[in-house]
């Protein structure tokens, strides 16, 4: 007997039908019974566009570019990143349908993004089907791929990405991580990024990473302060507690090699992005030289394209995908699938926050989320995008599509342009 749940679209007349074809007594007329029913059988569903819409987001006070002409050959001169990088650079995606649903996406890149959907995206996705997302990824990336790839065009597209998922998620009335089959774990340990570990183990994190490292620009010296303040950070958080480190590219690979060295007995679950995102051949360098903990990277790395070379020229022993600027969740969940593949672990960058927690909570193993919102120097939107923390794991998200709600007057106040 067939059973019918294992049809699409249940036609109850097809039960007996499909009992005639399995035991080879198929009829003239149920033949045309065939016929008849499948043009019963429903449309695929249409969610269509109306209107797409990017607008700086101010999830933070901007940082103050500084005016000050700086000496040709001052180490701070590598490291001025500009209004449209990290968090400065945030953008909310705004899509609008026919019936009447909004969905929203964080993106990166800042205004020049912005320019980037007004002038080709938006025109090229008014009238698509919201629902088609994979098709729009693809389409997204190869009409954008003789100026983009990287950079503000992945970024502007990941903002897209994730606000067509949010619809998804609002059409059907479920979570995101529910329409992808439901979480693989009930909650996720977070990890606070900070250099006030203590105010980390406050908040409940048995997990912190360290930021805002010394250049190898500066020597003896600078090396001597980020080998004490790991050291000390050990000491301060005691033996038990996971501690990791974020040296944002500001390192060369026999720098970080004699890093690793010094610091070998404070026992670091990973090292992050020491060196900048296109020197494949030292990130490989580092994962065959260094034993005493794992290399990280991909913060700054975009699409499974990019992703894919770390992992053929095995320059990683953890992938962390940002969601806002990598390629949103449709590529986030290639990524994810490449790592599993390869045996490497997934820790998204800000993981905890609802994008990060989505791809977490249907990857196969998720480990750690990082904090996003949770005693950061943020607004309320941050905190917004957060799930719960609750003794230092945090929980899925809740509610339709990501689960946050970008009212009016939270849009004006922090993105008054999609107003």
């Amino acid at each position: 007997m067939v059973r019918s749940e294992y049809i699409p679209y249940f036609v109850p007349e097809l039960d007996s039908i499909l009992v005639g074809m399995i035991s080879n007594r198929l009829t003239r007329r149920q033949l045309i019974a065939i016929a008849g029913t499948a043009s019963a059988l429903p449309a695929a569903e249409r969610l269509q566009i109306t209107s797409v819409k990017a607008a700086p987001l101010l999830v933070r006070a901007a940082a103050k570019q500084s005016t000050k002409q700086l000496p040709d050959f001052d180490p701070m001169r590598w490291r001025s990143f500009g209004p449209f990088s990290q968090l400065d650079g945030a953008i909310l995606v705004q899509i609008r349908t026919k019936a009447g649903l909004t969905g929203y996406g964080l993106g990166g890149g800042g205004a020049a993004a912005c320019l980037i959907i007004e002038q080709h995206l938006a025109p090229f996705l008014r009238g698509t089907n919201a629902l088609n997302i994979e098709l729009l990824w693809d389409q997204m990336f190869a009409s954008t791929s003789f100026y983009g790839r990287r950079g503000l065009a992945i970024q502007a597209i990941s903002g897209i990405d994730l606000a067509l998922w949010d619809l998804a998620g609002k059409r059907a009335g479920l979570p995101v991580h529910q329409l992808l089959g439901g979480p693989t774990a009930e909650k996720v340990a977070g990890y606070y990024t900070g250099n006030d570990v203590e105010h980390g183990m406050k908040l409940g994190f048995h997990a912190v990473k360290l930021a805002s490292f010394e250049s190898f620009r500066n020597g003896a010296a600078g090396m001597r302060t980020n080998v004490n303040k790991v050291l000390d950070a050990r000491k301060r958080i005691g033996p038990d507690t996971t501690l990791m480190l974020d040296a944002l590219c500001a390192w060369d690979a026999p720098y970080t090699i004699e890093f690793a060295e010094r610091i070998a007995e404070a026992k670091l679950y990973f090292l992050e992005e020491p060196l900048l995102p296109d020197d494949i051949d030292g990130y490989a360098r580092l994962c065959r030289e260094i034993h005493t903990t794992k290399i990280a990277s991909g913060e700054h790395e975009a699409s499974i394209y990019g992703f894919r070379e770390l992992i053929r020229n095995r320059a990683a022993h953890i992938l962390q995908p940002d969601l806002s600027w990598s390629g949103g969740l449709t590529d986030g969940r290639r990524v994810a699938a490449a790592a599993d593949a390869a045996g490497l672990t997934l820790i998204p960058h800000r993981g905890s926050s609802v994008y990060g927690m989505t791809l977490l909570l249907t990857s196969r193993s998720p480990v750690y989320a990082e904090s996003f919102g949770t005693g950061d120097s943020g607004n309320e939107l941050m905190e917004l995008m957060t799930p719960k923390l609750v003794e230092g794991y945090y929980l899925p998200p809740a509610g339709p599509g990501f689960g946050v709600e970008f009212s009016e007057a939270l849009l004006r106040k922090y993105s008054p342009q999609l107003v």
